[in-house]
């Protein structure tokens, strides 16, 4: 198939009329689409934006490939535009883009679609091709230069070197190479192009297996393996690692493989780069990975948790919420409102065993995982554990996954020494042992006290403001309940807000609740009237936050809160504040020990209260609808 005949004078655009990425991005969308190529021109945008997210298709040297495969793509297309000043991408070379070819695979694109539109990515990577595309007059020249260099290229023989044998190997270097992006579509196979294309400048035997979305091609054998002196996976999705045990690996993204072909070959013969070791299935302990920045692998790790998180909140606190419309005492055996059902909903859904008391502990379990592999999630999820039988809440989970991890790692490295007829015993004696006691020790003896200190300082310094100005009190307990957004300081005001009823004032209680409701619906308003500022995922979890907030279960705004925690966490204590203040303020008092649309009915004031609420929502969703950053230009590491 020809590259022509996905790409047709209808889809080209020879003068962009867009002066920064966003505009590119909504530019070429809008030629596919009024050339009836999307069924759904929003759905596709969102799944360029998504893969733009992930990294960005501005590869450098003036090109810039944004791509997806999406069910929102009738057939298989190509549009192709063109900016002779160049624009800002964001591109890996810090320079303008000027060639963009934005492409279209539908859901079930098949084989000999992906392999075309896999065809344009090693076109561009010749000079002579591209500067041609520049001084293009027409859309028939576009596509006559197009066909014209497939054709060239089809008449070449790019096959990979044969492997030599084991001596030519020694003598001269025999180096492998794996290349793989999310999309599988554009970047896997313009790495792997630049690295064939270097090596045979620099007359180096190589082979290279592409992870693309038509499959693994030209796979590497046990005995290419064998014979390589280094290997070089530029990726950025998972491969199988394992089989490279005791091989020289360098890691590196996809981009590197595009943009540094010469050096990684050179690495690569010179065997400059770790010796991977596969246990147990774990990854390297000891990758050449891209080096980033602090902040990037904290929020990698933290989303890890999260995003596992997520369907504990879910699940159990609608459980939770669904339990109270029998009544608010109706999981009590001792109350005239008991019922059975009700108690069991409410147990499965956040009982002692139940689906919200999992979450400190999952939190904390993937959060290490993410930090040291498989090794890690016992420790993790254990010392989540701890956290939460001994109160630290939130915050203990958070402290618990990120010591686990990086414990675990430091077992690992500290039996690097044991001679390798012990190897077998390490990921199912020595890892679990070890990084079990010492995170286990440490959270007992050192972590979890001060905590549990800090919840309880806290819940004592609220109770010596109980005598002041309502409204301030109010204003006070409601910002809080926003902070950690189901942490020690949202427990400490809870708390305080609980003792306030025992000794018969229900208007910190109440307060405290608005407060509470506020995150989860202030986002879920802000997805809902603000809807470039988030993800299509975003969207559709915050439908769910309504109901969440609604149901007095903050926590659903955390994952939020974790993506983009500055702008988040202070437009919902400002929001949340704001909630409290009022309800004091209004004279709002409720008797009852929790909080959301269930119990508005018991509360004085109910519809003044529902205005506080209306109100501090409104404030957090406008301040994040005016202080976020478009969802398609959106930074996200």
């Amino acid at each position: 198939m020809k590259i022509t005949d996905l790409l047709k004078k209808e889809t080209i655009v020879l003068h962009l009329s867009s002066s920064n990425k966003q505009e590119v991005i909504e530019e070429l969308v809008n030629k596919l689409d009024t050339a009836g190529r999307l069924s759904d021109r929003e759905g596709y945008k969102q799944a360029i934006i998504e893969r733009e997210q992930q990294s960005t298709t501005g590869i450098g040297e003036g090109i810039a490939i944004p791509h997806a495969k999406s069910g929102a793509v009738k057939e298989a297309a190509l549009c192709f535009g063109r900016s002779k000043d160049g624009i800002d991408y964001e591109s890996l070379d810090g320079q303008p883009a000027k060639l963009f070819f934005m492409i279209a695979a539908p859901e079930g694109a098949n084989d000999t679609h992906l392999d075309t539109l896999s065809k344009l990515s090693s076109m561009l990577m010749y000079d002579d091709f591209r500067q041609a595309l520049l001084n293009a007059g027409s859309a028939d020249e576009v596509l006559s230069i197009i066909d014209a260099k497939q054709t060239e290229l089809e008449g070449e023989d790019s096959a990979d070197q044969p492997a030599p044998d084991t001596a030519e190997a020694e003598a001269e270097g025999y180096v492998l190479a794996v290349t793989a992006c999310p999309t599988g579509i554009a970047h896997t196979y313009m790495a792997a192009d630049a690295l064939k294309a270097k090596a045979k400048e620099m007359g180096v035997n190589i082979k290279v297996e592409t992870n693309g979305s038509t499959g693994i091609k030209n796979p590497l054998t046990d005995e290419d393996i064998k014979k390589a002196r280094g290997i070089i996976v530029a990726a950025d999705k998972q491969v199988e690692m394992n089989r490279f045990d005791g091989k020289p690996v360098i890691q590196v993204p996809v981009a590197q493989g595009i943009r540094k072909p010469e050096e990684l070959i050179n690495r690569a013969l010179k065997q400059d780069a770790p010796i991977y070791k596969a246990q147990g299935g774990a990854e390297q302990e000891s990758g050449d990975q891209e080096k980033t920045s602090i902040g990037s692998q904290i929020y990698k790790h933290l989303m890890s948790g999260v995003s596992n998180m997520l369907p504990f909140v879910v699940g159990g606190g609608l459980l939770i919420a669904i339990s109270f419309l029998f009544g608010i005492h109706s999981a009590d055996p001792s109350s005239a409102e008991y019922n059975a059902f009700a108690a069991a909903v409410n147990s499965i859904g956040g009982g002692t065993n139940g689906a919200f008391f999992l979450l400190v502990p999952v939190l904390a379990g993937f959060i290490a995982s993410s930090i040291a592999d498989r090794p890690g999630f016992m420790p993790g999820m254990v010392g989540g554990l701890l956290a939460a039988t001994a109160g630290a809440g939130f915050l203990g989970g958070l402290i618990a996954g990120f010591l686990a991890g990086y414990v675990t790692l430091g077992v690992k490295k500290s039996f690097n020494w044991l001679p390798a007829s012990l190897e077998g015993i390490k990921p199912v004696l020595l890892y679990p042992l070890f990084s079990l006691l010492i995170t286990g020790l440490i959270m007992v003896f050192v972590i979890n006290e001060p905590v549990v200190y800090l919840n309880t300082a806290l819940t004592n310094w609220l109770e010596t403001l109980s005598g002041a100005n309502a409204v301030i009190l109010g204003l006070i307990v409601g910002g809080m309940m926003a902070v950690d957004m189901g942490g020690p300081i949202n427990k400490a005001a809870f708390t305080f807000g609980i003792a306030a009823i025992a000794a018969g004032n229900g208007v910190p209680h109440a307060a405290i609740m608005a407060g509470g409701m506020v995150p989860p619906l202030g986002i879920a308003l802000s997805t809902t009237f603000f809807k470039h500022k988030y993800t299509r995922q975003e969207r559709d979890s915050g439908l769910t936050n309504y109901v969440m907030g609604a149901s007095f279960i903050t926590e659903g705004a955390i994952p939020f809160a974790a993506a983009d925690p500055i702008r988040v966490i202070v437009s919902s204590v400002v929001g949340a504040a704001t909630a409290g203040a009022l309800s004091a303020a209004f004279g709002c008092s409720t008797p009852a020990p929790h909080g959301g649309i269930f119990v508005i009915a018991l509360i004085e004031r109910p519809f003044m209260y529902l205005l506080a609420i209306l109100i501090g929502s409104a404030v957090t969703a406008i301040m994040l609808g005016f202080w976020k950053k478009n969802a398609e230009i959106k930074n996200v590491a």
